[in-house]
């Protein structure tokens, strides 16, 4: 780890495959291009700390220092008085000798003490108050257009710095900014530049190539805006060796000369390619002459187009921004362009967004911009965004098929609502190994009303999924790995804490998601997996079980990518479906969604049936780590599982009355009262609840989790789980205990905590304080009417993650730290869930008026009609007519 304050210009790791650990090397740095597309990050000396081009592989540039950098040139009293640096603190050791003919001959001259670096994801600013030229200020503001409810800017992949130059000597003074870039010899041979003039006001360079291997090409630009005060230029062209015709040490001799390029680059064209090994930088000046006590401003972009993703096994999609741009190699231009065109808007759409929250006096400063910052991994996090679910065009699936594979099956059963009659009809096809899946087809039209399609015989082996969505809400496909040491894409265990980031910001996307998991539900992959844990095997995906994870090398396709346990066997991921579905679907009053995904609903409640071993309604553990916490073994009832299921009860008796479904609905009801009932008397000790209900040294512990239900009952709507008293004397003990016996509550929650005091030090996970968890509790805490407690707990995280006093992680929030600061798995997305707490500070409207179900108005089940299970061939009839739900796509009358 670096743990300088100003680290050097480092550009990640070589060449890597997702087969080992990332750790990460710069502590400081903001990402670049919305959310992706691909991604750049910078550190705050503006140099290129990560790229990430290709989804497996994952591009990290090797350890060295490349010239992705800006430059500031400044020319005073008629030439006579010049000052000229790169915009990065001192000069790196890797640079070389300063008599190379690299960048280690450039003006390595600025100190970092008077410069100052700020992050409000999505936007940063860094200040050079004085430094090169102590009377010259500099200011460079990047902005990326990350922009909630905007699907198409925010799907962009560029990134505009916008430099102010205040003048406060007594000189007139003309300055020139450089942008340089290189495109690195590792992605490929055949790099060539060009020139592009496009209009009279941008200007700028292409930097183009085909990667190697088959691989998607990749389309660099940088531009500028040429304005009445400022002239650009552009060096089309140089290396950093000799050999090429101009060399970085020569680029640099000229702008310290001049200040600016000559005019007739504007008329060269393509460079000659490159050679093996050769790198290639090509830059963009712009000058312009700044009075005395004046000020100037200077805009470049920076885009970056790699129209196709290609996975390991060979599936291929195009990205989510070539449906505006398409896949030529002219979209880097025209993105950047774009940029320099949109960047005012954007900035106005974020400060729009921002400000509330920003001026609202009632909040800690430190929760503000913690809260904007956390966002970072909605573009950090591996993130792939599509344009539609079908594979681009021309691209085979060339993986060959497993031949070690015993009984492989692919089935896939989808239940349908035919909206004409009422009824659920399912529609089940299987085949083996070399033959072919049907699977039917959903049409979402324009009034929302979900229609029956058949079946199509498009896919073999795979299953794949086809929604036909209305253009105006089709916004493509998206998938975010758990974090970048753990590569499994929407990990639903933990998406179950950070998606009310998506829920708050792109509500389309995080509905898309929940598509993506109730057809998987409804899907059976028979292909024999070894779990590593136990050394056992069974099957990759069980139906009626809802998947881990959407996969690693095919994602959507072939899922469940985790393989240390069983995770059909898992007691939180079903119930938590359920939670995350009914929370959306009352919070977007999308009908349309709750009958898209209802039948996985009944299905996944009804899987679970079979963990209530003593039918008392509640579901047990089975003695191994079955839940997020997968090391930490839990016997019998656990507070974790079991609050989670009282709530699916109860979400899912919400759900099925506003879907239609009464039998259903009083099911759950009749159900929830004896499972509460159990859960209680097992479980309640009288201030919190116990772990679980076994008799290891560790059944007693005080969970931080324990109330997860709770927490999403509350942010539903939904009626409490428990009484005010037990709700509140459980999260004041989780404070007492967890929170504030740790380092005097300034690290966080701690997992587990005897009730002595003592950490629980029974495996790995019970003594680390996970940050999204202790942002969960908070938010749970501010639902419970405790705002003092709430926020002091979740400024542990900011204090030992985020503050100049802490362990330096921004940017990089980690799934977990232990008591005496080490860390596990870096750039995490469990931490999102910080926006739990903003939904609980300004629930949503939609949350406050949705109906609500009164769980005590419900009517006497007959004991053979208890048990959640469809009756007889899995046809069940639901109500003739739908409750009508809020502002429901759907048009009733009721």
């Amino acid at each position: 780890m670096v743990s300088d304050r100003n680290p050097c210009l480092i550009t990640g790791l070589s060449y890597y495959t997702y087969t080992g650990y990332l750790f990460e090397l710069i502590l400081e740095f903001e990402t670049l291009g919305a959310v992706r597309k691909h991604l750049l990050t910078l550190s705050p000396e503006k140099a290129v700390s990560h790229l990430h081009l290709k989804e497996f592989h994952w591009e990290e540039w090797g350890v060295g220092v490349y010239p992705e950098a800006s430059e500031l040139f400044i020319s005073r009293d008629g030439g006579n008085k010049k000052y000229a640096s790169v915009l990065a603190p001192g000069q790196h050791e890797g640079l070389g000798k300063a008599c190379d003919e690299g960048i280690s001959s450039w003006g390595w001259n600025l100190s970092g003490q008077h410069s100052t670096y700020h992050a409000l994801f999505p936007r940063a600013w860094t200040i050079y108050d004085g430094e090169p030229d102590p009377d010259l200020k500099v200011s460079c503001r990047q902005i990326s257009p990350f922009i909630p409810h905007n699907y198409k800017d925010t799907s962009l992949p560029t990134a505009v710095f916008v430099y102010t130059l205040v003048n406060t000597g007594k000189e007139r003074a003309k300055v020139s900014l450089l942008l340089t870039w290189v495109v690195s010899s590792f992605l490929g041979p055949d790099l060539f530049n060009i020139v592009f003039n496009f209009t009279r006001s941008i200007k700028g360079v292409v930097l183009a190539f085909s990667v190697i291997n088959g691989n998607p090409p990749v389309t660099f630009a940088i531009a500028a805006s040429e304005t009445q005060n400022v002239n650009v230029t552009v060096l089309p062209c140089f290396g950093l060796a000799e050999g090429r015709s101009v060399t970085a040490r020569e680029m640099w001799g000229k702008m310290m000369q001049d200040g600016q390029f000559d005019h007739e680059n504007f008329n060269r064209g393509p460079s000659m390619p490159s050679s093996p090994g050769e790198t290639l930088c090509a830059a963009v000046s712009a000058s312009g002459w700044v009075e005395p006590h004046g000020r100037c401003t200077i805009s470049f972009s920076l885009a970056w187009s790699s129209p196709k993703i290609k996975f390991l096994k060979g599936s291929s999609y195009h990205r989510r921004y070539t449906k505006f741009y398409g896949t030529s190699e002219r979209a880097a231009l025209n993105l950047a362009h774009d940029a320099l065109t949109n960047y005012k808007r954007w900035e106005e759409e974020i400060e729009k967004w921002q400000s509330p929250i920003l001026n609202d006096e009632g909040l800690p400063e430190w929760y503000k911009f913690t809260l904007f910052n956390e966002l970072y991994f909605l573009v950090a996090g591996g993130t792939v965004w599509i344009d539609s679910s079908l594979p681009s065009p021309n691209v085979k699936n060339d993986q060959e098929l497993p031949t070690n594979v015993e009984s492989v099956d692919v089935k896939v059963t989808e239940a349908k609502v035919n909206s004409e009659h009422s009824t659920f009809v399912e529609h089940s096809t299987t085949s083996g190994c070399n033959g072919s899946t049907g699977v039917p087809l959903k049409n979402n039209s324009d009034s929302g009303t979900p229609q029956n399609k058949g079946s199509s015989n498009h896919l073999s082996h795979h299953f794949k999924w086809q929604d036909q969505l209305d253009d105006r809400d089709d916004v493509g496909r998206f998938l975010y790995l758990e974090g970048v040491e753990y590569i499994m894409w929407c990990t639903y265990d933990v998406h179950f804490y950070a998606s009310f980031a998506l829920l708050e910001l792109f509500p389309k996307i995080e509905l898309n998601i929940q598509r993506d998991f109730a057809k998987a539900v409804l899907s059976e992959d028979g292909r024999k997996v070894k779990f590593l844990a136990e050394g056992n095997y069974g099957i990759r995906k069980v139906r009626g079980a809802v998947p881990h994870d959407l996969g690693t090398h095919d994602p959507w396709n072939e899922m469940n990518a985790y393989n240390i346990h069983d995770t059909s066997k898992w007691k939180d991921l079903n119930p938590k479906f359920v939670l995350q579905v009914y929370r959306d679907f009352a919070a977007t009053g999308d009908m349309s969604f709750g009958v898209d995904v209802w039948p996985a609903v009944c299905t996944a409640m009804e899987y679970m049936e079979q963990f209530d071993r003593d039918d008392d309604g509640l579901i047990e553990n089975d003695g191994f780590p079955d839940q997020t916490y997968d090391t930490w073994t839990v016997h019998g009832v656990s507070a974790y599982c079991g609050c989670l299921w009282l709530a699916a009860l109860q979400a899912a008796a919400a759900m099925a009355e506003q879907i239609g479904d009464k039998f259903f609905a009083e099911t759950c009801k009749t159900k929830f009262f004896t499972a509460k009932s159990a859960f209680e008397k097992k479980l309640w000790n009288g201030s919190y609840f116990n772990y679980d209900s076994g008799s290891s040294r560790n059944s007693k512990s005080i969970q931080v989790d324990q109330l997860a239900g709770q927490w999403y009952t509350a942010s539903s709507g939904l009626a409490p789980l428990f009484d005010e008293f037990k709700t509140r004397s459980a999260l004041q003990k989780i404070y007492d205990f967890n929170v504030m016996k740790v380092k005097g509550g300034r690290m966080g929650a701690v997992n587990g905590m005897h009730p002595n005091g003592k950490v629980d030090e029974t495996c790995m996970q019970s003594r680390e304080i996970w940050t999204g968890v202790t942002y969960a509790v908070a938010a749970n805490m501010i639902l419970a009417g405790m705002e003092k407690e709430a926020f002091t707990t979740a400024e542990g995280i900011f204090t030992a993650g985020w503050s100049e006093e802490g362990f330096g992680y921004w940017f990089q929030t980690p799934e977990a730290w232990t008591t005496d600061g080490h860390f596990r798995s870096l750039i995490y997305m469990r931490p999102l869930a910080i926006w739990g707490m903003q939904w609980a500070l300004s629930i949503p409207k939609a949350i406050l008026e949705a109906p609500k179900i009164n769980m005590m108005d419900r009517i006497l089940i007959s004991p053979a009609t208890f048990s959640l299970s469809l009756t007889g061939n899995g046809v069940r009839k639901i109500a003739n007519k739908a409750k009508c739900f809020g502002n429901s796509v759907l048009q009733c009358s009721c």
